[in-house]
């Protein structure tokens, strides 16, 4: 009896004891699953993990063939979209060395226009093969070196008939022969336009990058350094006669020549450095300098104080050459002005309708 009743209280302590250790696994269970649910609140909502896309980027393959021949040349393969026509030039020199970027001409079809460099390989594509046309341009020379070959020669040939070295006029009149005041200011005059040119090309044109064939190079160089021997010749001449109407002729040819030099030039830093101001941001405009208030008249101002600068330059010698320069000269600038008020017009509508193109109100 006595046992059973030992039993049965040691039956009834284990479960006691049993209980007590359930309440408390609650108890833990619960305190862990309030801190966990904390530590969900406090880092907020789950973000689910990015997606990564595996982007295919399209290759284009170039079959350049002979624009004459239509025989295959090469092939550029692995060509990205925003490849340019100057990428695959350089490609294609790397494949055949002996034609450099400069001299390779590429065109989408045979006596179309050549592609600029700056079109890219997708804008012309219209599958993943793009067939091109090449054509040799032969030898080629920067516009830099041939602004500055143009320009060197009439300052050095001037001078040296200036000078009046030997084998170029008679050496006995040469030396009898008194130069008048308006030789020694017409050379003054020549040197500062040609000097003012080079400057110009150096330090404030922004000539481009590109190349012009070797042939334009000998053209331009042939018509300005041939108009400057002619030029140079008369004015140098020991039997040169000075204008007709004296020192006043002189003085203000010289003033209004000094004038349109400088109109010239500031009228070109201003197109070197135009203003960035909205819709304006290409269109040349005026600013505080009176120099380039020339800008609301005519929308080529530079044309403008060149053509003013010769013709000053022609009444002040009063010779032929120059005139037969001057009027040159006069023909071809208005045609570049026209061509420039031109795409002006397309760009600029409203600003540009009014102006005429080079010479106020006329031209």
């Amino acid at each position: 009896m006595f046992k059973r009743r030992k039993s049965l209280a040691s039956e009834r302590k284990r479960e006691i004891f049993s209980r007590g250790v359930t309440r408390s696994m609650l108890k833990n269970d619960l305190r862990n699953f309030h801190c966990l649910s904390q530590l969900v609140l406090s880092a907020g909502p789950l973000k689910s993990a990015p997606v990564v896309k595996h982007s295919k980027t399209a290759h284009f393959e170039i079959e350049i063939l002979d624009a004459q021949t239509r025989k295959q040349i090469c092939i550029v393969d692995k060509v990205v979209q925003t490849s340019t026509i100057h990428d695959v030039k350089q490609k294609f020199h790397k494949a055949c060395p002996k034609w450099y970027p400069s001299r390779i001409g590429l065109q989408l079809e045979r006596g179309g226009p050549f592609l600029k460099d700056y079109i890219t390989i997708q804008s012309i594509a219209t599958s993943s093969i793009v067939t091109l046309y090449f054509t040799d341009l032969g030898q080629q020379v920067s516009w830099t070196t041939v602004f500055l070959a143009e320009y060197t020669g009439p300052l050095i040939i001037y001078l040296l008939f200036y000078l009046r070295i030997p084998y170029i006029y008679d050496m006995k009149e040469s030396s009898r022969r008194f130069c008048h005041p308006v030789v020694h200011l017409a050379c003054f005059c020549h040197c500062i336009h040609y000097i003012r040119y080079l400057l110009e090309t150096l330090f404030v044109h922004k000539v481009s990058a590109g190349h012009t064939p070797l042939k334009n190079l000998i053209k331009g160089c042939a018509f300005y350094w041939g108009f400057t021997s002619w030029i140079a010749y008369y004015i140098n001449h020991p039997q040169y006669t000075p204008p007709s109407f004296g020192n006043r002729q002189v003085t203000v040819s010289a003033i209004i020549f000094l004038i349109c030099e400088a109109g010239n030039h500031f009228i070109n830093v201003t197109l070197a450095h135009p203003n960035h101001t909205g819709i304006n941001a290409c269109f040349p405009s005026p600013n505080y300098n009176p120099f380039t208030w020339m800008f609301f008249l005519v929308s080529c101002p530079n044309y403008t104080y060149e053509i003013g600068s010769w013709i000053s330059f022609t009444v002040m010698t009063q010779t032929l050459p120059v005139g037969i320069f001057t009027l040159l000269m006069s023909i071809q600038m208005s045609l570049w002005a026209q061509k420039k008020h031109k795409i002006y017009l397309k760009k600029f509508n409203s600003y540009v309708h009014r102006k005429s193109a080079m010479i106020p109100f006329i031209l």
